[in-house]
């Protein structure tokens, strides 16, 4: 089960949550895990860099945070995402903001199930990954 939730945004975005959890659900069962609890928690910087303090002892902000509770094949954790910084991602990385939050989404499924990103051939299989994951999201509109 996969639970999309808001916490402490002004806007919430254009995003077809069932159709997210399904594309979510596949990546999960195509990475050999089973999807036992998972919160989808869209934020704000604000909220975000609080939790990055208090948590990870971390004063910066970041896209995402990803809580593991997960024990193989279970797949079970938090993922906090900022919108804000998505947004401002995506206007760098010049890449429409649901693209870029769906990246988000699936990078954080990818740690879940044990993808790292710390070194710079971990970072390029996660890339590679995302890219794959990215190519199987089909919208209602095709």
């Amino acid at each position: 089960m996969i639970e999309v939730c808001y916490n402490n945004v002004e806007e919430v975005p254009d995003l077809d949550s069932e159709l997210l959890v399904l594309w979510l659900l596949a990546a999960v069962k195509e990475e050999g895990f089973v999807c036992e609890n998972l919160s989808v928690v869209f934020c704000s910087d604000a909220f975000l860099i609080e939790m990055n303090r208090s948590y990870l002892n971390h004063d910066f902000y970041t896209d995402i945070i990803t809580f593991d509770y997960s024990d193989w094949p279970t797949l079970s954790g938090e993922l906090y995402i900022s919108l804000d910084r998505v947004q401002e991602n995506s206007i760098e990385l010049k890449q429409e903001f649901l693209t870029e939050l769906r990246r988000v989404c699936v990078h954080g499924i990818l740690h879940l199930c044990g993808y790292k990103d710390k070194l710079l051939e971990e970072e390029m299989q996660m890339r590679e990954m995302e890219n794959y994951y990215l190519k199987k999201y089909v919208s209602r509109e095709t």
